[in-house]
């Protein structure tokens, strides 16, 4: 025990004694060494500030699991609308003899319902918890699925389809509501064009599969049994979604105008309508222009897949300017690359000009419709974001069925070249607008 009582004290010594050997004069004494210690201090403070911004400011992440699963669900509903929408004319052909002016009206219900129930489910979505709302109609969605299967005769199969409309009218904007809200602010308007880009594709594969299944099982009810099942899934991806509680505002006027037109957005609403009127001419007399002007048989699905492509090419190449928040810039460039589509289609009468003016349309409007919904986004409190994408979806709407009308009298009374050339100068009045008019609004407007 003593032994190691004089171990510890002699090498407490030994310490004692290397300490005092220390020379420590340069932390007291020359200012030289003062101010290169106050140097490398500085420096550290530097070095960890600098770390710990570049910690502040790593980008949040995009693809996190409730956009992941909201994109899924979106990419469903396209899907599951897209595997009919083909087919259906031939369908209602062959099970009830109908003629073209007969199946022209019984479809267009579908349109007209989802048209009008927009706004309405904007002002849902904007006063009631966006979860529930969008499980609510997302479950209506799927559910009249199952109606086509019990339709036994034409007017049972047109109150389906005509009811149909509604709920998915209400489910696309309260799924790309939902989607806005799980997104983070610095990521949303990139997150926007990636959201579109399930709907690209969902158009693009939905009839060539359909086809392909009818091809192989020739039975309607198969077609409407997998529609069923896609719509299901959308469903059930869905009501996994973890959203954070929103708090709602109920508005002391709760019926007005503005709880289901985002009033503010009137300009680009008017401006991206006669985008819309364009397509609606375009995608309306599309194949029949090709088999009698041009001789292109069966060359429509290329037309869409070519279409598809370039909205699918833009959305991924656009995106990066629109997290820089060049909004307007990426608008401006889709709408004059567009007109140069339409422009290209309506004076080159052959196969190039058909074909070179999908891509080159669908590459256009992959950069004007994303930026356009960030547009109304920012236009409108976070309370009217149901609104606001209400207010983007039925402007389209409304311009297509426009160009649909007016395209149509222009075809029958003075042929389709006159269709084409019509919806060509109604697309460049939206493109004058937009460089002369709605940049400058929305820069005045905008909350964000």
């Amino acid at each position: 025990m003593a032994g190691e009582v004089r171990f510890k004290l002699l090498r407490l010594g030994l310490v004692a004694k290397y300490i005092s050997n220390l020379d420590f004069s340069h932390l007291i004494s020359p200012p030289l060494h003062r101010e290169s210690a106050c140097r490398n201090i500085g420096s550290l403070q530097q070095q960890i500030s600098m770390k710990q911004q570049d910690t502040n400011t790593a980008k949040p992440k995009l693809w996190n699991s409730n956009y992941i699963k909201i994109w899924c669900a979106n990419f469903m509903i396209f899907f599951s609308f897209m595997l009919l929408a083909p087919l259906l004319p031939l369908y209602l052909s062959d099970t009830f003899g109908t003629d073209k002016d007969t199946i022209g009206l019984v479809l267009s219900g579908y349109t007209l319902t989802a048209l009008l129930f927009r706004p309405f489910s904007g002002f849902l979505v904007d006063s009631f918890p966006r979860k529930q709302v969008l499980l609510v109609c997302y479950f209506l969605f799927f559910a009249f699925f199952a109606g086509y299967l019990v339709a036994g005769s034409l007017l049972m199969f047109a109150i389906v389809r005509t009811m149909h409309g509604a709920p998915f009218g209400a489910t696309t904007v309260a799924n790309s509501t939902v989607a806005i809200d799980v997104l983070h602010p610095e990521r949303r308007a990139e997150g926007i064009g990636y959201y579109g880009l399930s709907n690209n594709i969902a158009t693009a594969l939905a009839p060539t599969i359909a086809l392909y299944v009818f091809h192989v099982w020739h039975n309607y009810d198969v077609l409407f049994a997998l529609s069923l099942v896609c719509a299901g899934i959308g469903f059930a991806i869905n009501s996994t979604l973890k959203t954070a509680p929103r708090e709602q505002v109920r508005p002391q006027t709760p019926v007005s105008l503005d709880r289901f037109f985002l009033v503010k957005g009137w300009p680009e609403a008017a401006t991206q309508a006669c985008y819309a009127f364009s397509y609606g001419v375009l995608s309306t007399y599309i194949a029949i222009y090709g088999k009698e002007e041009l001789g292109i048989t069966g060359g429509t699905g290329l037309f869409f897949m070519l279409l598809a492509g370039g909205l699918i090419v833009a959305r991924i190449v656009g995106s990066r300017s629109l997290r820089d928040g060049k909004v307007t810039r990426n608008a401006s460039f889709g709408v004059l690359v567009s007109m140069f589509g339409y422009l290209l289609f309506a004076a080159v009468h052959s196969p190039i000009g058909y074909y070179g003016a999908a891509f080159i349309i669908g590459f256009g409007n992959g950069h004007m419709f994303p930026a356009f919904q960030t547009m109304f986004i920012n236009l409108a409190s976070n309370s009217l974001r149901g609104t606001a994408n209400a207010t983007q979806l039925t402007s389209w709407d409304v311009g297509v069925g426009a160009g649909v009308l007016i395209g149509g009298i222009a075809a029958e009374n003075y042929g389709y070249h006159a269709a084409f050339w019509t919806a060509l100068a109604v697309n460049a009045v939206g493109v004058a607008a937009l460089l002369l008019f709605t940049r400058k609004h929305f820069a005045k407007n905008r909350l964000r």
